[in-house]
């Protein structure tokens, strides 16, 4: 096996750990339909674990793309290429920018609410946080298509 196909297997093993993960995380938590707190809760740690992995192998999709990249150095002058980067470094800046403010008074709910009943603030900043990762998604559902089909 090439060098080269090397990295095409990691990349695609990469999408595969941190794309599958990370389009799931937000219906974990839906799907589930936590009655109560202690629902809610296990629900959002299992979010947790599927968060690492989307971490791990979004890390191993960007190092393994520009490595490809780099080797096939025209890849920057196809627009398919550089709009995938593009795309994915914006998908990359909702973590500290829009996910983690909207995220963090759910976990503040979490930690420190006492009682069994979902606090009717849940359901509020759920619902901000799940709508910004239905976009991210949606710009992850993007950057495959455009992988998949080059289409410029």
């Amino acid at each position: 096996m090439s060098f080269y196909k090397f990295l095409v297997f990691i990349h695609i093993f990469s999408a595969i750990i941190g794309m599958g993960p990370g389009l799931l995380m937000t219906f974990v938590v839906i799907q589930s339909k936590p009655n109560n707190m202690t629902e809610l809760r296990t629900a959002f740690k299992i979010r947790n674990s599927l968060h690492i992995l989307t971490m791990i192998g979004g890390t191993m999709l960007l190092i393994s793309g520009l490595w490809m990249g780099f080797l096939n150095i025209y890849w920057f002058t196809q627009g398919w290429y550089v709009t995938s980067l593009i795309l994915f470094l914006i998908a990359l800046s909702f973590g500290p920018f829009l996910l983690k403010p909207r995220s963090a008074p759910i976990k503040q709910i979490l930690n420190d609410y006492q009682g069994e009943d979902i606090p009717k603030e849940y359901y509020y900043y759920s619902k901000k946080l799940f709508n910004v990762e239905h976009v991210e998604n949606l710009i992850f559902i993007i950057i495959i298509a455009l992988m998949i089909l080059k289409p410029f």
